[in-house]
């Protein structure tokens, strides 16, 4: 991996979040740039990927570092993606949470396929209530 530099903790920019989004096919509320900062108000481990001071990659969960952590968001900018980036937010945000914590997440359609191939075992036990806007 080139000399990507991974930082825990830091919010980037909105603008730099969203562009990271719109690249790599995540779907979320881009246009509405509030949300978007809003929901990273409202996240307590947010994990980053930089290459020479360019945001590439991002993880954003919500978590209580003791029992349960819900990995929201998993974006790397498309020319990035195949690099191992991903991975490598996953293995930040397991080794912050730690070995009691159970990481969780909603898988988009198109990527159903990758998360097995990383080390996510597949749950039939969940329900969700989808949001309505």
């Amino acid at each position: 991996m080139k000399n990507i530099e991974f930082k825990i903790g830091i919010v980037p920019k909105t603008s730099e979040i969203i562009e990271v989004y719109d690249s790599s096919g995540i779907k979320r509320p881009t246009k509405d740039s509030d949300r978007i900062t809003k929901m990273y108000k409202n996240s307590n481990l947010i994990i980053t990927a930089w290459l020479n001071n360019e945001l590439i990659g991002i993880s954003r969960s919500i978590t209580d570092f003791c029992y349960a952590c819900y990995l929201s968001d998993l974006a790397v900018k498309s020319e990035y993606q195949k690099e191992g980036i991903g991975r490598q937010l996953i293995k930040l945000t397991e080794k912050e949470i730690g070995k009691q914590t159970a990481l969780i997440l909603l898988s988009a359609p198109l990527a159903m396929e990758y998360y097995p191939k990383i080390g996510f075992d597949k749950v039939e036990n969940g329900f969700i209530i989808r949001r309505t806007e």
